[in-house]
């Protein structure tokens, strides 16, 4: 596995990957919703952001988006879920950074557990406005 800064051609994949595992992970949002982020995604938020791949020599298997020290996006193609590739493009980016911030859905059961596990912790409880959804303001520090 080879983790490296994305290319211009990859957005597409990138959108393909955050969309179907957004509709997954966040089963519990209207799916319209995330049909009507897409094009903001790749407007707006994908070139203001740091984008590194995880691919093997085929595809794009994940992405972890930062903006600064915020970790705006990670996800995993869900064929390669479980694999362990989340966890080393957060390991990538943690050796690049001295603290992280990230959001994550309160429902998000997997996501939260899966940030505890890597050492955030939980500082706040806030309200999603565009969503009516609860999230977690979640920190890391280098130690």
């Amino acid at each position: 596995m080879k983790i490296r800064l994305s290319k211009k051609i990859e957005i597409d994949k990138m959108i393909d990957i955050w969309y179907r595992g957004s509709l997954i992970a966040h089963d519990f949002i209207d799916k319209n919703y995330w049909k009507s982020q897409q094009k903001e995604m790749k407007e707006k938020y994908f070139p203001i952001s740091e984008n590194y791949v995880i691919c093997n020599e085929k595809e794009v298997l994940g992405f972890i988006s930062m903006v600064d020290n915020y970790l705006a996006a990670l996800f995993i193609d869900i064929k390669h879920q479980g694999k362990g590739y989340g966890k080393e493009l957060l390991n990538f980016i943690k050796e690049r950074r001295e603290n992280i911030q990230l959001k994550v859905y309160k429902k998000n059961d997997e996501a939260v557990n899966f940030y505890l596990r890597s050492g955030f912790v939980k500082k706040e409880e806030l309200l999603d406005e565009q969503t009516a959804e609860d999230e977690f303001l979640m920190e890391w520090k280098k130690v």
